[in-house]
């Protein structure tokens, strides 16, 4: 077998996504702006909600077993965002640069480049998470390490649901060019009021519980509680959850292979703009 090859997916090569991935940490290398920025919302975030909470817990004391909930949603919270955002962005440089057309007159296959965006979008989203996460232990002496393995899960899950996100955005700036950048943003806070994220999905109307429940970060933010609230892990919710992320990415994956093979057969790749 030839080196850096996949049995069953015929000519994928790892070294390839490397070099993409190599490309992006290059960029990140040369502008500490960059790291800043990634680090900057999530923990901006996490003092505001933070502080919110404190506030809350002089109040009563339902509230203040509900301050550890809100600083855990707020930062699964930006799993998500800043999974479906690390994708977005790493896609938008490309075209921004103009460096599609460059990208694949090489050997890189359209398979080989959403690896790379994945890989990006992971490494993205842990530079901006963990600074948060570790200036709520003095600040607010809240650990959400301490919820442990469940945590891994959570986690996963919300990157999943971000990359399918930002895999269909993609597809939609791929098709519309930049003027449809800002739906990186849009579409991803459209996902909010429906995810549960602060409150249960039973808070919803009934005809609104029923399209909530077929958000993968729905499922998650539920079984979130539950492990703050019981300290048990809820299966049934993660694994709904993990089948709903699979199926969406499977189909918003194809949707952008197709707008990408439409776009290459057209010449659209070498004139992206507004």
């Amino acid at each position: 077998m030839s080196r850096g090859l996949v049995p069953g997916w015929s000519g994928f090569a790892w070294h390839r996504v490397g070099a993409v991935c190599l490309r992006h940490l290059y960029v990140m290398r040369s502008s500490p702006i960059r790291l800043l920025e990634m680090a900057y919302w999530p923990t901006v975030q996490m003092v505001m909600w933070g502080f919110i909470s404190q506030f809350f817990t002089t109040q009563s004391s339902w509230l203040v077993q509900a301050a550890g909930a809100l600083l855990a949603a707020v930062l699964l919270w930006d799993v998500l965002f800043r999974a479906n955002l690390g994708l977005s962005l790493s896609f938008m440089e490309e075209m921004w640069a103009r460096n599609l057309g460059h990208l694949f007159v090489s050997p890189l296959r359209p398979y080989e480049f959403i690896v790379a965006l994945i890989t990006m979008s992971a490494i993205r989203t842990t530079i901006g998470l963990l600074p948060a996460a570790l200036l709520a232990i003095p600040l607010f002496h809240y650990n959400i390490f301490a919820m442990g393995l469940p945590l891994v899960g959570f986690f996963l899950l919300l990157l999943i649901t971000g990359w399918s996100v930002g895999l269909g955005v993609s597809a939609l700036v791929l098709r519309f060019g930049l003027g449809a950048e800002s739906l990186a943003w849009v579409l991803i806070f459209a996902l909010a009021p429906l995810s549960g994220i602060y409150y249960p999905i039973s808070t919803l109307p009934g005809w609104l519980q029923t399209v909530a429940w077929w958000l993968p970060s729905s499922h998650v933010f539920e079984g979130m509680r539950v492990v703050l609230t019981t300290g048990t892990f809820d299966w049934s919710l993660w694994w709904t959850a993990l089948v709903l992320d699979l199926g969406y990415l499977s189909l918003l994956g194809g949707l952008f292979l197709y707008t990408f093979r439409v776009a290459r057969r057209r010449g659209l790749l070498l004139n992206v703009g507004e």
